[in-house]
């Protein structure tokens, strides 16, 4: 199997959360990447002996068809996907003595690092939702002149990488020479902390390829000093996103600059997107035969596999967005999904809600 890309994770998470359960008989397996699938074979294997004492005979009997297809599809794996795996399964039936006994199973298209077995009357999505937030990781820095910690932000899920101390002491007392002497030895310190805080950074971010942007955030002057003296190198510097005032520079001040910084992160989508589709209108306007769109002329596009990228908004039909993405993936092209939350994707919608930019000219 291989791993689901956002749209197509977006689209069967509205599947299984529109389904529930009589009662506590749909059960959600997570299986973080690396872990040993085996081994949650023999855990559900437990959980199936548990669950012989479950007193409804219906539930009791739902709960343990599920372990049952659960356990029979984890034995036709060899090894946990890169990215980890989330299966679920149960009887989604609304028909009483109707049973439909249903199993879905998830490569997600981030890795997967949750652990997780539950039994509830809906199937636990939150942690494959979360992916759907970001695409790609935010780097996060916050700092002062006595602290600093780096980060990683992945979906809604802050991770911290690195905490660091300067080591530098306090406000002397002394005057005169004494006092001017010890503010050039604390400024020395505070650029060789700064230095430090740059290379832990580079070691962090420079060669992650999921890496979208930087955050960094502390007292007004400290990060300011930090940025606009340059101490991160170029690539990271051009990666910097935004700034912001934050007080605490511990692991709570990432969630506090993540927290402040939704504003930045959303626009930086809305920006992607503003882009995609210009390059779709300027072709539109000045090159109209590297552009097909409305059903019919995409359709026709993806049959000669002249598609490279292939546009659909999250108002077209969903069925037929399923049929036009299968091709569109077949044949190599990017997918990317359109939203209403800009004037771009609103005029793309009143187009037709479907486009592509074509590889070569159709003749």
């Amino acid at each position: 199997m291989a791993a689901m890309d956002k749209n197509e994770l977006e689209e069967i998470l509205t599947v299984l959360e529109a389904h529930r359960g009589k009662h506590t008989e749909l059960v959600s397996v997570y299986i973080p990447e690396g872990y040993d699938v085996n081994a949650v074979q023999r855990q559900l294997g437990g959980e199936k002996s548990t669950a012989k004492n479950i007193k409804s005979t219906g539930t009791r009997k739902n709960v343990m068809e599920a372990l049952d297809k659960i356990i029979r599809h984890l034995k036709g794996l060899k090894k946990t996907p890169e990215n980890g795996l989330a299966v679920f399964s149960g009887n989604v039936s609304q028909i009483e003595g109707q049973p439909d006994m249903q199993i879905w199973d998830i490569e997600p298209p981030l890795p997967m690092r949750n652990r997780l077995y539950r039994c509830d009357k809906e199937f636990v999505l939150e942690p494959l939702q979360e992916q759907l937030e970001v695409q790609e990781v935010i780097g996060l820095i916050v700092l002062d002149r006595k602290e600093a910690t780096i980060g990683m932000l992945e979906g809604k899920r802050i991770e911290m990488i690195q905490n660091m101390t300067s080591g530098i002491p306090g406000k002397v007392r002394a005057g005169g020479q004494s006092s001017q002497r010890f503010h050039r030895i604390t400024e020395g310190l505070t650029r060789d902390f700064y230095k430090r805080i740059a290379e832990e950074a580079k070691k962090a971010f420079f060669e992650n390829p999921k890496l979208k942007g930087i955050l960094v955030g502390g007292p007004v002057p400290t990060k300011d000093e930090f940025l606009d003296n340059a101490y991160l190198t170029t690539q990271l510097q051009d990666k910097v996103l935004g700034r912001v005032d934050i007080g605490d520079t511990d692991e709570s001040g990432l969630k506090e600059l993540v927290s402040k910084a939704q504003d930045i992160l959303a626009s930086q989508e809305i920006i992607k997107e503003q882009k995609l589709l210009e390059k779709f209108f300027n072709n539109l306007g000045e090159k109209p035969e590297l552009v097909a769109y409305k059903e019919e002329g995409v359709k026709k596009a993806l049959g000669y596999g002249a598609v490279g990228m292939l546009l659909i908004s999250k108002n077209f039909d969903k069925e037929l967005a399923k049929t036009f993405k299968k091709v569109a993936k077949d044949t190599g092209a990017t997918i990317e999904m359109v939203s209403l939350e800009t004037e771009e994707g609103k005029q793309f919608d009143n187009l037709g809600g479907i486009g592509a930019i074509l590889r070569y000219q159709l003749e």
